[in-house]
């Protein structure tokens, strides 16, 4: 009797093993990714958003609110981001009171990693509050603009206290944060996020000029020395100056894959299986923006590495969740033994398949973030200007003519994806361009 129960254990070991190699995130989500790719974001939102694909409420949120946002959708992007921000909204609040909480919390001892609920990496939820901060931009609410950057470079501060590292990265959140103090006419503020950024050495090509701009117009002649120094000297536009902000996600972010070790023992199958990031190729470099008229023009700067970033925060990981699997790894190899001792050669091949099958990494992953951030700024005579917005490889886009009043601030916000590229503006009034004449007899 004690036999025909231990043959029942190994068959529902055989089936779980079964049921648990059935299909990874990628494999599940790969219609939804090619509609994205291919321009087809309502599709790919859609398709996203639907739990049964993604099994993870967060992962639903985040993708479908990429895919609207580049779809230029604001509100419904906005939306999407906020179903994910109440799913991983316990977790970030216990990092927001102590880093030490938050590596607890994610010390789980399961099945496998994909067993826990997906609630983001550390990395991710910092680039979910960014992008809440651009829907809140584009959507005209600045002051919710300076809440999600806080939360944003808060998030990102535990990290690096977690674990104990610098990344190259903030440089979103505070040129968010920088800009939109300008709009609301706080220069005071906007110094300090461009100081920050300065600081932690991302966007200098952003933030450099901008605190010699700001230092200058504002009678901040401590700091002048050591800028024009460290950036050189630039003559500051004309105090009613219109300008044109750039914001662009470039490329397609890292994929995650699998690796993995098993070594056959006497005991039985040990296998140890760790995710790592693979950087895809990326056909564009960086966006020029040009005017009408061919005289100014401007290429945008890096402000993070979203891809290197993602690396780093997952190798700072990769330590524990090898001894999570080495763990888990020794306690299915007792459980083969214990098998293949009471039925022997079907309890240990249903031991030693459960052990291969069951033990994976976790390839969950935000797939539609960009392979990095990037940005520039414009100073233009107010006046009618012609835009034209050029990618290389991924084409350009005329994005018309506009009116700018003086002091105005206008974005263009841009996604490349492979070879395509994706625009939209905010502010400026559009003019028309060569109307229709009257035909004369």
């Amino acid at each position: 009797m004690r036999t025909f129960e231990y043959i029942q254990r190994a068959a529902a070991l055989l089936a779980l093993s079964l049921a648990l190699g059935c299909s990874s995130y990628a494999s599940r989500t790969e219609d939804a990714l090619a509609s994205f790719r291919s321009g087809d974001f309502a599709g790919a939102a859609r398709e996203y958003a639907d739990e049964d694909v993604t099994d993870s409420t967060f992962l639903s949120g985040v993708e479908a609110g990429t895919a609207w946002f580049t779809a230029g959708d604001w509100t419904a992007s906005r939306t999407a981001f906020e179903r994910a921000e109440r799913e991983s909204y316990d977790i970030e609040g216990r990092a927001l009171v102590s880093a030490n909480d938050l590596g607890e919390g994610l010390a789980s001892w399961v099945l496998n990693d994909t067993a826990s609920a997906y609630m983001g990496e550390g990395f991710e939820r910092v680039y979910l509050h960014a992008f809440l901060g651009l829907c809140y931009l584009a959507e005209g609410k600045l002051e919710d603009v300076l809440v999600e950057v806080r939360r944003s470079n808060r998030l990102l501060e535990v990290e690096e206290e977690l674990y104990d590292h610098k990344y190259e990265a903030g440089g979103l959140g505070h040129f968010l944060s920088a800009i939109t103090y300008e709009l609301m006419g706080r220069p005071d503020d906007a110094f300090i996020d461009y100081m920050r950024m300065a600081d932690k050495g991302v966007g200098l090509d952003l933030a450099g000029p901008a605190l010699v701009r700001l230092a200058k117009a504002y009678n901040r002649d401590e700091f002048l020395p050591s800028l024009t120094q460290r950036f050189g000297d630039i003559t500051p536009p004309p105090a009613q100056a219109a300008s044109i902000v750039v914001i662009a996600g470039v490329g397609l972010g890292p994929q995650k894959e699998e690796r993995s070790l098993g070594v056959e023992t006497v005991d039985g199958l040990l296998k140890v299986a760790v995710p790592h990031f693979v950087r895809r190729g990326q056909p564009v470099g960086n966006l020029r923006l040009v005017l009408g008229d061919g005289i100014g023009s401007v290429r945008t700067a890096t402000l993070e590495k979203v891809a290197e970033i993602a690396k780093e925060n997952l190798d700072d990981r990769v330590v524990k969740i090898a001894l999570k699997s080495i763990a888990r790894t020794v306690a299915k190899r007792e459980l083969t033994k214990q098998l293949q001792d009471d039925i022997g050669i079907l309890g240990r091949l249903a031991g030693d398949v459960f052990s291969f099958v069951s033990e994976r990494a976790d390839l969950r992953f935000w797939q539609t973030l960009p392979d990095s951030w990037q940005a520039a700024r414009l100073f233009v005579e107010p006046g009618s200007h012609g835009l034209r917005l050029e990618a290389g490889p991924a084409g350009s886009a005329e994005l018309g003519q506009f009116q700018l009043e003086p002091g105005e601030t206008m974005f263009v916000i841009a996604r490349t994806i492979d070879s395509r590229l994706y625009v939209h503006t905010l502010g400026g009034t559009p003019v028309p361009v060569n109307p229709t004449s009257e035909v004369q007899p």
